[in-house]
């Protein structure tokens, strides 16, 4: 991916996410972190990745979509005004789970019960003696 490419996906992330917190209020979208843009080479698309920030896991993922995509058309005009390009990318949306996945798994870490720290040796390596059972 070349450094104008990863520089528009950038700007296309912030500026999604700025928009989203200001100008949009669509209460199927509520409170979102825009955790990725991938803008194709040709700048005439753009994959945008969003992950709830509801740590209950309790947000309807259809109804924040509906809501995304429905406020489509305005992000990229928005994004038109805002972005000195010769081409304003389409926008589509994809579910990141990758937040959520995160915090699942610290909580199971967080969730398992604590060892003494020590650890077990197997029993051929310990004691330091030889295959026959003689000592080295």
């Amino acid at each position: 991916m070349s450094i104008r490419i990863q520089r528009v996906s950038e700007q296309v992330r912030a500026e999604i996410a700025r928009l989203l917190r200001e100008e949009v209020s669509d209460p199927r979208i509520g409170l979102l972190s825009i955790t990725r843009v991938k803008v194709s080479p040709d700048f005439s698309t753009a994959l945008v990745f969003w992950s709830p920030l509801d740590i209950e896991g309790e947000t309807d993922l259809s109804a924040v979509a509906a809501g995304l995509e429905s406020a489509g058309r305005f992000l990229r005009g928005r994004l038109g005004a805002l972005l000195q390009l010769r081409r304003t990318p389409e926008l589509s949306f994809r579910h990141d789970a990758s937040i959520q996945e995160g915090t699942r798994i610290l909580t199971l870490l967080r969730d398992l019960p604590e060892t003494s720290g020590e650890v077990d040796e197997p029993a051929d390596s310990a004691g330091g003696e030889g295959q026959h059972g003689e000592e080295a």
